[in-house]
C-alpha cells in the first residue's frame, strides 16, 4: 500500500463556474505546430486546460494577455470572446488538455 503522505498535489487552478449545469466532460488534447495561431473564437461551454508542452500567449477580451508555460493551466468561461490563445513559440510545437464542461450537446468552439 502506497504511503498517502508522498502524494504532493500542486494547485494549477480554481474556475467559479457559477450555477451552471454540467451533464458530460470532453477532454481533448490539441496539438499546435510552431507559431500557430487559434484565432478569435469564444467557446458555448466553459473550458479549463492544461499546457502539456510548450508555452501559450492568452487573452480574453478586456483582460491582459498572459504567457501560460509548460505545466500551467487556463479557463475560458462560456460565451467569453478568446482574443488569443498562440503558441508562444515560433520554432517548438505546444500541446494542451482541454477539458470541455457541457451541458447536453454543445458545440466545442464558434470561430469569429
Amino acid at each position: 500500500m502506497s504511503n498517502p503522505s508522498k502524494i504532493i498535489r500542486k494547485p494549477l487552478l480554481t474556475a467559479e463556474l457559477g450555477s451552471k449545469q454540467i451533464t458530460t466532460v470532453e477532454i481533448k488534447e490539441i496539438k499546435f505546430e510552431p507559431g500557430q495561431k487559434t484565432g478569435v473564437h469564444f467557446h458555448p461551454c466553459p473550458v479549463t486546460g492544461y499546457i502539456a508542452s510548450g508555452s501559450v500567449d492568452f487573452q480574453i477580451e478586456g483582460e491582459e494577455e498572459i504567457f501560460i508555460p509548460t505545466g500551467g493551466a487556463f479557463y475560458e468561461p462560456a460565451g467569453k470572446t478568446i482574443i488569443k490563445f498562440d503558441n508562444h513559440s515560433d520554432t517548438e510545437p505546444m500541446t494542451f488538455i482541454a477539458f470541455y464542461l457541457l451541458n447536453g450537446n454543445q458545440e466545442l468552439i464558434k470561430m469569429l
